[in-house]
């Protein structure tokens, strides 16, 4: 016999932080009757946990709203001021580390080039960043360090095929580097609960976030009632096939999305050989070039046309409501190509499915990977409605 657990006061406690924590977290300013009516809690257990959170300095009033023949109702709202938290991308082209208050608005950056893609190399150029950043703060203040890498994570290993890493043991070589909890995961699927917390896909049902930069991710995203809703699983998108015996793509096979909307295959469809250190700038000069140059809209055309493909069938295998084009790519070509994206989707795409889904560019700027792994120290806050041991 099968014996049910029982929930002990502490763990009810936990959970009661939790959820009232997590409701300001993500949906901003509430008074204490909207967060009875949305937890479903009593009265005095609403007002004993949120004496408790703002003792612990996690919350703070915020103003007044009139009520319906009643005194005004006091505001509460999650004090940004509480911690500050680290996010970390590695990408192909550099390493960005951003420094975030708890409330995830940036208050400063390090950027540094990747020379080599040795994961030694790389673990020291992510412990130099978190160091630069945090210099100055205290350690008792920081929430925690993420880490969003481009490949699957297993624990403490990375597999990151385009990087040539198989079980790399990341979190291992940084962590005693390091002053706080340090946690490691897929960049997409961080960028994802990103834009549905404080991005393009706030508000959405289930959305698609397409990371675009020299490679290719997505990752599926569902709401944000919580901190349990507001997850997002990642996909191999970049590597699904467009074109059958097509384009020699770096994973080994052909025709996959990637070769043909990869930053390396737009800019080698335009003629300009792909180099690191300035991919960002030609990728520009495509855009600009694209006014006069019939080359330059070829190339972009055609970007268009594979990037809208892949889209179609984003929603036609998966229902969203909405798909955000995120990553770096998505910035500097979105507003020029986005109409002919959107056209090429609809053409592609069934049409019931087509009408319920809203193609959109990402919204949390340059820093957005950065920011999206700063989310996961505090998914572990609103998780436990407490900071780590």
């Amino acid at each position: 016999m099968v014996r049910p657990v029982q929930q002990t006061t502490r763990d009810l406690r936990r959970h009661n932080r939790s959820a009232l924590l997590s409701r300001l977290y993500l949906t901003g300013p509430g008074s204490r009757l909207d967060l009875m009516r949305a937890s479903g809690l009593s009265s005095a257990t609403v007002s004993n946990v949120i004496s408790d959170l703002i003792n612990d300095g996690m919350v703070t009033e915020a103003g007044s709203v009139d009520s319906d023949g009643g005194r005004p109702r006091t505001l509460l709202r999650v004090r940004p001021d509480y911690a500050q938290v680290v996010g970390v991308d590695i990408g192909e082209t550099h390493v960005q580390v951003g420094l975030f208050d708890c409330t995830l608005t940036t208050v400063t950056l390090a950027t540094y080039p990747i020379g080599s893609l040795d994961p030694e190399a790389v673990a020291g150029l992510v412990t130099a960043g978190v160091t630069e950043v945090t210099a100055g703060v205290d350690p008792a203040r920081l929430l925690g360090i993420g880490v969003g890498v481009p490949g699957a994570v297993r624990g403490d290993l990375v597999y990151a095929p385009t990087f040539g890493w198989t079980g790399v043991p990341l979190g291992a070589m940084v962590r005693p580097s390091v002053q706080a909890p340090l946690y490691v995961d897929n960049c997409a699927r961080t960028l994802g609960q990103a834009e549905m917390w404080r991005g393009a896909g706030r508000g959405a049902q289930r959305a698609v976030i397409a990371l675009l930069g020299v490679g290719v991710g997505a990752a599926v995203a569902t709401g944000v009632e919580s901190y349990r809703g507001a997850t997002s699983t990642t996909s191999e998108w970049g590597h699904t096939v467009v074109q059958v015996g097509g384009e020699r793509c770096r994973c080994g096979s052909r025709g996959c999305l990637e070769a043909y909307i990869g930053a390396e295959a737009i800019l080698e469809r335009y003629g300009k050989k792909f180099h690191t250190k300035d991919t960002e700038s030609r990728m520009a000069e495509l855009v600009a070039k694209s006014a006069t140059q019939k080359a330059a809209r070829a190339a972009l055309a055609e970007t268009a046309e594979y990037l809208g493909i892949g889209v179609a069938n984003l929603i036609n295998l998966l229902s969203p409501d909405r798909v955000v084009l995120s990553g770096w790519v998505s910035a500097v070509l979105g507003p020029s190509i986005l109409p002919a994206v959107r056209d090429a989707a609809r053409r592609h795409t069934l049409p019931y499915l087509y009408t319920q889904a809203e193609i959109h560019l990402g919204k949390l700027g340059s820093e957005e990977v950065a920011l999206g792994a700063a989310t996961l120290p505090v998914v572990r806050l609103l998780a436990t409605g407490a900071r780590s041991e």
